[in-house]
This record gives structure tokens, C-alpha cells and sequence, in this order.
């Protein structure tokens, strides 16, 4: 291809001239090219290899529809289309799928063995001896391009959200005049496509409309709307139609800033996506130099890039007479090879009718090509329009069916769908709208040029993912004759090409083989997105803390003051232990103190969800695999929720305040979905008018104290009630004050020692908790961080949710029979307990570990292993381990197969190839009577 650079070129700006390299090549371009439209005029006709046999590929296409030319932008994105990417002064580009280069890629050889690799032959290579010996280094040959590390922290891209009467999704003529109409009818509009520039087709095709020249009137239509205040979007594709009339918009960043996500809700879609040039099928139709009509037409005028100095068009419709006139205009040689018998010849051009083009020749790059009479055409650059397809993935992602027509050889929307409207070339008229004015456009006049079974050369259906068409014959032979079928033995239509260029051809071809009607055949399923979207346009701002915020305690700057060491836990930044040196030795101190002493720790994250109303204690039964509606006033109990399957979703305290006011303390990492369960069920079953939630966690700080010396420190700081355990036993409530503010004070422990936790308004924490500090100097009081925490509560075999649960843990895996048994209302979860999954004799159970080998703690992750006819299997795993340094050994609990009934039992238990020993035992190892609750 000797493509060459003319004089025109609408869309850019001769007066700004820029360099970037190519494969470390020096491409020169002006402002307003593409990567493809400057490599195409610097000579650069190999710009990429295929995906499987790493043939040198070169431009099919200008847009959207290009299969060949994908490129890694650096610092940008990978596998990005050279069609769509705007040229920048400066920037690196490179090809993929070859080593070192596209020009001179060294795994070129894999062609020569394209036989023994057709398709869906890994399917059948790999599975013997062993698909995973060939697994890594068939993973490392996978994709295309390489993501650069400077992707890895993507700007934070903008989302938006926006409600519009009409969408228009393409600012071609016939979207252009359906906006137009729209808004002049009142109606809020919004126009999208995904050109630099609206006008579609009027940017690069002759015509004319109301007496203006298509790009002007283009021009002026969107001045019109912008001033009426229409919104359009230019560089944004619809990506996606969802349901309720959702539609993704993905609008392309300019100067380096990151793409942008509009997620627009409508009355009405109007679709004006026009029409995607098919290739033709013959033998070597992949070589460089073999180009779209239409994508050279688009080079021409919209860049100022002559395809070649000798030129071939072959055709099969008359669309393409444009494109033959236009480049003889601007004076390459230029012949016509019509497929059609009594094609008319326009004057000036040379035209051989009824004749086909049986293969493509060259090496490296087409030069020549053998027509059916036997004949040999000389070119360096073959253009071929083998028909129109319109662009009907919208309308289907939308549930839309397509019916065919003859007439132009296509599949066309078919039946209505609310609220969607198809126009222009996307519903198979490719003639400008005649109602406003436009000219009379050529007649299209196609006939079938479609694949012929038994080529004895390759003829190239799908081009992005290096499909055949001996690699449909191969399906059909073995009987993968269903379209879907089809499309995942060869990959045919798959990936980001969705089918645009090579659908029909396949579909086609499957026909002649199957003896069936093209529509008998039918189309794949057409998934969005319709073009590749960042995912940084996804994520938007929610990525780090953006997309999770860390939690931050009221008091997070006293424990900074002593000298806390923060971590993230379930969301919550807090303290993990306090003080210098060593952590593991600061964390036993802590632990030590708490059973030994008392100590003072910061519960503010524990859930405070208050349910209120005559109704409330029916519905926490609902809620609750226990039974709460008998729990007295100022009393708390234990409980799990579960979820509609029977597994242990959150656990914690229920506390009754009086008759109809009850406060949910869930695990401090599940505050967020234990209020979303219940104002769930609440809507779902239950009157909403007798229940009503708050969640009160953020309003209210809980501080703890713990420890045998609890009692001595509360009494101290003269909260004007009685805490002895007449006044306030074990597991009940009373209300008290401090400094004139009301507080609530709970006998609840997670450490086994007598506890009393303090929840006050957020804003007085603070004054308590430098009383509870200045009043502990005198009991040695420590502060104990959160992992000091786990290990008291693991000495006492208290479960922590989603670390000694996992997603199949159910309450009898605890040991807690008795509310399934005995419970008579309906809970949440309670049918899938009856189920036989849940009465399983070998499930996994909640035990205490007890290692004997004397190699110290056990991992946390090691699996139980014992013998089976396939060898080892997993009997269950750790979930905790510590040192314990009350009972100065190693503890540590785990989910064990029929643990319960297998106390005293001694397993072997494997991690990294290491065998350990341990004594299955109660899961408590500490206080099992619970005597120190009340000490």
C-alpha cells in the first residue's frame, strides 16, 4: 500500500503538526488525525498481527468496526482501536500481539502450522496428560496488548446521571433530523455519537440537504439544538441498553483526562447507529492493503490520505462508485471490480462487470489480485464493499428482533419495541432522509457475494479472532451447527468485534453448509458493551476510599495521642494495639491486663440499629433464628441472623429497652447490611405504618470496660444507678447519666470477663473517656486494641463472623439446635435448615484445636486431611489461632467435619506441605463455666 497524503482532509488542521512513534518508528501527522489515519499516510502498512497465527495485518476500517489495527497506547489503554484514537504529539504507540514489532514479529512462524491449530483445537490438544502442565504458559500467550503500569492508578473519571424525554444515539442525518424533530417539539433532548464531529456520513459522502452541504447542515442542526438547549455529546458511545430505558453513555476524555460515564434514563430511544461495511470473502483477504470502500472514502475527505496508487474496488453493490470516482479524482488509478453482470459503468472509470475476485496476492501486502476469468490485476491497494449490515446491536441488547431482507441482503430491526425507535441505516435505508430536501442518493442494487464451502485457499470470515471459513466447515462437520454453537467453537463474532464485520458472512456460510435460509440460521446474542469502557469509567470516583470509605472512631485522635497503631477492620480504621515494640508482645500485655486487671476498649463501631414500634417484636422473631419476642424489657439475649438459604449472616446482642423499642448490636463490619435486611423485610412483609428503623451506630460512640477490677472502675465514676449485679446482672440494660447527658450501660461481654459497655452521644465520648482514664490510673487500667480482643474472645470460643464462618456455616454447625426445633414462627432461613443439606452428618462444625507436636500455633488456614480414594481430602480448616496468654499455650479454632462428635479425636492437618498434629476439643478453652462473668 503506498498511501499518500493530497491537499484536503476536513477533519484536520494542516497549521499543527505533530510526532509520535509507532513500534519506535517516527510517525509525522497533524492535529485532528487518528493513530490509523497517520500511519496510514506515513506508509505503515503492517499495523498489527491476528490474534492466532500472528499473520501482518493492516486497515480494514475508520471506526468503530476496525478488527486489525488494536494498539497500546502508553500510559492510555491497551487494545485500543488506532480508529479511535486521536494522534497526540509525543505519545508512544505500539502494536500487539507481536515481538518486537508488527513489521518483524518473531512468532510469524505459527502460520506455517495454521493446519495443525484450526479452530477449538485446544479444546481437544490439551486435556492429556494434564491441562494445567500446559495451562500457565498458554495464559501467558492469551490477549493481545500488555496493560502499562501507568494504568494501574487511573484518574478518577466523573459519572453522571441525567434524565432526558429523547435520547438519539447517533448525530448522523437521519439522528441529526429525529433531534431536531424532538426538540422542536418540546421535548429534552440528548444527542450522542461517538465522532469528534456530528454529521455521521454527511462528513465524508457527497449530498446535500435543504440546499446546504450535508457537513453544514450537520453543523447547523447542532448549533440549533445546543442553543435550545438540547445537550449533545460528541466523542460518547452508547455502549449498552438495560432495563427501565437505562442507557450507557461512554464519553471519551480529551487532552489526558479520564473517560466519563453517563448513565441516562429516558421516555424514548431513537437508535440512528447506521451501517458497517461487510468485507468480501476470497482467498487471502486478510493482507495489508485490503481496505473497506468506505473506510478509504472516509481517509479521503476526512483526512487527506489517498489509499493507493493503484487501486481496486471490489464490489457487489453500486455504494461503492463513490469511493472509485472520488480517489480517481484525486488521481490514483483506480479500476472496478463488480460482481454484478449488468452493473452500470459510470464515465471515466474503468469497470469489469460480473467478474469476482477468486484470491488476494503479496507477501507482506497485497500487490495484485486473480479474478474469476483467471485474470491477474495488478494493486496496491484493494477496497472491497461486500454490502451494508446495519448496526443493530442496541436494538437487540434492548430485546428487539431482527427480521432479513433481500433486498439488501440484511438483517433489520423487526418487531416494535416500546419506547425504541430504529432510523436511517441501522433500519436499512441507506439513502439520506428524502423529507427534509436530500438528494437523490446512487441506487444500492446488491447481490450475494457470500463464503463458498471448500476454498482452497483461506478466506478470512471473522478477522479480529482469525476465524476461517475451514473453521466454520469444521463446526458444521462436527455438528456445532447452532448459531451460539458456532459462535463459541470458532469464536466467531466474539470479543470487542460483537459481530460487526463478520457476523453476516458467518451466518452466511453456516446457511450454504446446512442447506438453511440465512434467517433460518439466526444471529448470536449481541452483548454490551458495544465497544470496549474503561473500567476507571466504571469504578468513577469509587475506587480507595472513594469507593469504600474507612470509618473513622470519634475518638480517633486520643488513641493517636497514645500512640495506637491503626488498622482497617471490616471498614473501620481502629486501634490494633497500643504503644512501641514488638507488636506480638504489646498485644499479650494487653490481654493479659484484661483478664487479669481491667481494661478499657473502643466499641464505637458495634451496631446500634434501634427498632421501634407495636409491631417489633413479631418482626425481630422474623429476623432471628432465636426467639425474641419473650426477651424482657431491659434485658439482652445472643442471636444469629441467617439468610434465606440458612447460613449465619451476622450474630450479635439483642437488647429490649421497653415494650416496643429494641436495639440490633450486629457485628460492627455488617451495620450496613443488617440495616439493609431489615428495612427489606420490613417493606416486603410487614406493616410499615407499626415498625420503624433507625440506625443510631454513627449518633453513638460504645466504650468498654473490661476485666475482674469492671465493677470497681464503674462504681468510681458515679453514673447515678446501682451496677452491682442485683441492680444490673449479666446480660441486661439500664440507662444512667453523665455530666447531665443520658447513657445506656449494658452488662454484655466479648472477652469472658465481666464487662460493662457505655454507649453515650458521639459528641460527649470524648469527657467519658478521659474519666474512664483518669478514673482507671488507680486500678492500673490498659487500653486494649482490637487484636488483644481476638484472643480473649477466641480463649472463650466466641465465633467471629466471616472468619469462623464461611458461606455454607449454619447455626446446628454451632451446636445451636434448639430455636429450629423449638421455635414455632416463621424465621428467615428456616425451610432451607429443613432441607437435607442442612441435616448432613458430615458437615463442617465449629471446634476447638488443640495442637500436641509442639511446633507451636497451628496456621490459620490449615485443612484437616485425611485419606480418600483420590488421595488426600480437606476434612475443614483453622480459622483462628493465638497464643494464649492466659492458659500460656497455643489455642485455635476451626470448621471441622462432624467436629462436635468427634471430641478428644486426634487429626492431621496440612499447610504448605507441612503435617501438624492437633486434639479435636470444645471450642471454649478458657472459664468454660463462665464463673468470671460474674466475678
Amino acid at each position: 500500500m503506498t498511501a499518500w497524503r493530497t491537499e484536503g482532509g476536513s477533519a484536520i488542521d494542516r497549521a499543527r503538526s505533530l510526532r509520535f512513534t509507532f513500534d519506535g518508528r517516527v510517525i509525522e501527522g497533524f492535529a485532528g488525525d487518528t493513530v490509523a489515519s497517520a500511519l496510514l499516510a506515513g506508509g505503515v502498512s503492517v499495523l498489527g498481527r491476528s490474534f492466532k497465527y500472528h499473520r501482518p495485518r493492516g486497515l480494514w476500517g475508520a471506526g468503530v468496526e476496525e478488527p486489525n489495527a488494536l494498539v497500546d497506547i502508553a500510559g492510555d489503554m491497551p487494545n485500543t482501536r488506532a480508529t479511535q484514537a486521536l494522534a497526540v504529539d509525543g505519545m508512544t504507540v505500539r502494536s500487539v500481539n507481536a515481538d518486537p514489532s508488527a513489521e518483524k514479529d518473531r512468532h510469524a512462524f505459527l502460520d506455517a502450522f495454521a493446519r495443525f491449530i484450526p479452530a477449538a483445537f485446544y479444546y481437544k490438544t490439551f486435556m492429556v496428560p494434564d491441562w494445567h502442565l500446559f495451562e500457565p504458559r498458554i495464559r501467558q500467550m492469551a490477549g493481545l496488548g500488555v496493560l502499562d503500569e501507568k494504568v494501574q492508578d487511573p484518574a478518577f473519571a466523573d459519572q453522571i446521571n441525567h434524565h432526558c424525554d429523547v435520547l438519539v444515539v447517533g448525530a448522523g442525518p437521519a439522528g441529526l433530523l429525529a433531534a431536531r424533530t424532538a426538540q422542536r417539539a418540546g421535548k429534552r433532548v440528548l444527542l450522542c455519537d461517538d465522532g469528534r464531529q456530528v454529521g455521521g456520513s454527511l462528513l465524508f459522502r457527497e449530498g446535500a440537504i435543504e440546499g446546504k452541504a450535508g457537513a453544514d447542515w450537520a453543523a447547523n442542526v447542532a448549533a440549533e439544538l445546543a442553543e435550545a438547549g438540547a445537550l449533545v455529546l460528541t466523542g460518547t458511545t452508547a455502549f449498552g441498553i438495560y432495563d427501565h430505558h437505562l442507557v450507557g453513555l461512554n464519553q471519551k476524555g480529551l487532552d489526558g483526562a479520564p473517560d466519563r460515564l453517563w448513565r441516562v434514563r429516558t421516555t424514548s430511544i431513537v437508535l440512528a447507529t447506521g451501517a458497517i461495511e461487510r468485507p468480501l470473502p476470497f482467498g487471502n483477504n486478510d493482507l495489508p492493503g485490503i481496505m473497506s470502500a468506505e473506510a478509504a472514502l472516509v481517509y479521503l475527505r476526512r483526512y487527506g490520505i489517498v489509499a493507493g496508487r493503484k487501486v481496486m474496488i471490489a464490489t457487489n453493490n453500486g455504494l461503492a462508485y463513490e469511493t472509485a470516482e472520488a480517489l480517481s479524482a484525486a488521481g490514483a488509478d483506480v479500476i472496478v471490480v463488480d460482481y454484478r453482470a449488468d452493473a452500470p459503468a459510470p464515465a471515466g472509470l474503468r469497470v469489469l462487470t460480473g467478474r469476482t475476485v477468486v484470491s488476494a496476492m503479496g507477501r507482506g501486502a497485497v500487490n495484485a489480485v486473480r479474478l474469476s476469468d483467471g485474470s491477474l490485476l495488478e494493486a496496491d491497494a484493494v477496497l472491497a464493499s461486500g454490502g451494508f449490515t446495519p448496526s443493530v446491536h442496541l436494538y437487540c441488547q434492548a430485546q428487539g428482533k431482527l427480521d432479513w431482507r433481500d433486498d439488501i441482503l440484511a438483517f433489520v430491526p423487526g418487531r416494535p419495541v416500546d419506547g425504541v425507535d430504529v432510523v436511517g441505516a441501522a433500519a436499512g435505508d441507506f439513502k439520506l432522509p428524502a423529507e427534509i430536501g436530500a438528494t437523490e442518493g446512487r441506487e444500492f442494487g446488491i447481490v450475494a457475494a457470500w463464503p463458498k464451502p471448500n476454498s482452497k485457499e483461506r478466506v478470512w470470515i471473522d478477522l479480529q479472532n482469525d476465524v476461517t471459513a475451514k473453521d466454520v466447515e469444521l463446526a458444521v462437520r462436527e455438528n456445532f451447527v447452532s448459531v451460539e454453537h458456532l459462535k463459541r467453537y470458532t469464536t466467531l463474532g466474539m470479543a470487542t468485534d460483537q459481530g460487526k464485520t463478520s457476523n453476516v458472512n458467518g451466518l452466511a456460510l453456516m446457511a450454504e453448509l446446512t442447506g438453511r435460509r440465512i434467517p433460518e440460521v439466526g444471529t448470536t446474542t449481541y452483548r454490551p458493551p458495544f465497544t470496549p469502557v474503561p473500567l476507571a469509567s466504571f469504578a468513577g470516583a469509587r475506587s480507595g476510599t472513594r469507593m469504600k470509605p474507612l470509618r473513622r472512631l470519634p475518638l480517633e485522635q486520643q488513641h493517636r495521642a497514645d500512640a495506637a497503631v491503626f488498622r482497617d477492620y471490616g471498614g473501620w480504621l481502629r486501634p490494633a494495639y497500643y504503644g512501641d515494640g514488638p507488636a506480638d508482645e504489646r498485644i499479650q500485655a494487653e490481654a493479659h491486663a484484661a483478664r487479669n486487671g481491667v481494661a478499657l476498649f473502643d466499641g464505637s463501631p458495634l451496631g446500634k440499629i434501634e427498632v421501634i414500634g407495636p409491631d417489633a417484636a413479631n418482626f425481630l422473631d422474623f429476623i432471628y433464628y432465636n426467639t425474641m419476642s419473650t426477651l424482657a424489657p431491659g434485658r439482652c439475649r445472643y442471636g444469629f441472623i441467617l439468610t434465606e438459604g440458612g447460613n449465619v449472616y451476622d450474630d450479635g446482642v439483642l437488647v429490649r429497652l421497653d415494650e416496643n423499642r429494641f436495639v440490633v448490636s450486629c457485628s460492627s463490619s455488617h451495620v450496613a447490611g443488617v440495616h439493609g435486611l431489615l428495612e427489606e423485610w420490613r417493606q416486603d412483609r410487614f406493616d410499615k405504618r407499626r415498625i420503624f428503623i433507625h440506625n443510631a451506630t454513627a449518633e453513638m460512640a460504645t466504650l468498654t470496660v473490661t476485666g475482674p477490677k469492671a465493677l470497681a472502675l464503674m462504681e468510681v465514676l458515679d453514673l447515678g444507678i446501682a451496677l452491682d449485679d442485683m441492680a444490673l446482672p449479666h446480660m441486661a440494660v439500664v440507662s444512667g447519666v453523665f455530666e447531665g447527658v443520658a447513657l445506656r450501660i449494658a452488662r454484655i461481654s466479648f472477652t469472658g470477663e465481666r464487662s460493662y459497655e457505655i454507649s453515650v452521644p458521639a459528641d460527649r465520648a470524648a469527657a467519658l473517656w478521659a474519666r474512664l482514664r483518669q478514673a482507671g490510673e488507680a486500678f492500673g487500667a490498659r487500653l486494649l486494641g482490637l487484636e488483644a480482643l481476638m484472643i480473649l474472645r477466641a480463649e472463650k470460643g466466641y465465633i467471629v463472623i466471616g472468619k469462623d464462618t464461611d458461606g455454607t456455616s449454619r447455626p446446628m454447625d454451632f451446636g445451636l439446635t434448639a430455636p429450629l426445633e423449638r421455635k414455632k414462627v416463621e424465621f428467615i432461613g428456616r425451610r432451607s435448615l429443613l432441607a437435607e443439606d442442612a441435616a448432613r452428618a458430615d458437615r463442617r462444625q465449629f471446634v476447638g484445636l488443640e495442637a500436641i507436636d509442639d511446633k507451636g500455633l497451628l496456621p490459620t488456614g490449615a485443612h484437616g486431611i485425611e485419606p480418600s480414594s483420590a488421595g488426600l481430602r480437606s476434612t475443614g480448616y483453622v480459622t483462628s489461632s493465638y497464643f494464649s496468654p492466659a492458659l500460656q499455650k497455643p489455642i485455635a479454632l476451626g470448621l471441622i467435619e462432624r467436629g462436635l462428635s468427634r471430641m478428644g479425636e486426634v487429626i492431621e492437618l496440612q499447610h504448605l506441605r507441612q503435617i501438624r498434629r492437633a486434639r479435636i476439643v470444645s471450642a471454649c478453652a478458657f472459664d468454660e463455666e463462665g464463673s468470671r462473668l460474674h466475678a
